[in-house]
């Protein structure tokens, strides 16, 4: 299987134009900025419930704890929400509004209480990236930009672990 394709500032806000063209913007820029600012696996961004992702008052929370059931390699892990992560986080939260805090924090368009499997969102990505026209990219593409872009600025292999729950 080939390298999921790393992707340059520009390609991600020609990625963000057209999803800002779709419907369901708001929630799909949100679920595709986790994986490309925060670095989490597609299957990680699946299962997060509103309790996950905000406050009992309904701000986004700073840190978002992965459970080791929500991870892959049954490792919990903290990951950190950036100023411009928790902006994007908060107008989705704003329009989505939460009914239950146990309920999936990305509703798919079938029920609030379903939201997405991993292998739905995966496909939801692809056709993302493919109506961007960015060829090669895949739901991994984000948490491998991310992780890149972190290489590049010098971080240490430790902390690169860490970030990446390995």
């Amino acid at each position: 299987m080939a390298q999921a394709k790393t992707l340059t500032t520009a390609e991600i806000e020609r990625l963000l134009t057209h999803i800002n063209t779709r419907k369901y913007a708001a929630r799909n820029r949100s679920m595709m900025l986790l994986t490309h600012w925060a670095g989490l696996r597609i299957g990680e961004v699946a299962c997060l419930r509103w309790s996950d992702v905000t406050t009992t008052d309904g701000e986004i929370k700073d840190e978002i704890r992965l459970l080791p059931d929500m991870t892959k390699g049954r490792h919990a892990r903290t990951v950190f929400v950036s100023a411009k992560l928790k902006a994007e986080l908060q107008a989705y939260a704003q329009q989505a509004k939460c009914v239950d805090r146990s309920y999936p924090f990305f509703a798919s368009q079938k029920s609030v209480k379903a939201g997405f499997t991993a292998n739905s969102l995966a496909q939801t990505f692809a056709l993302l990236y493919e109506g961007a026209g960015l060829e090669g990219a895949s739901s991994h593409s984000g948490r491998r930009t991310f992780l890149t872009n972190l290489a590049n600025k010098g971080t240490a292999i430790h902390i690169l672990k860490t970030l990446a729950g390995h």
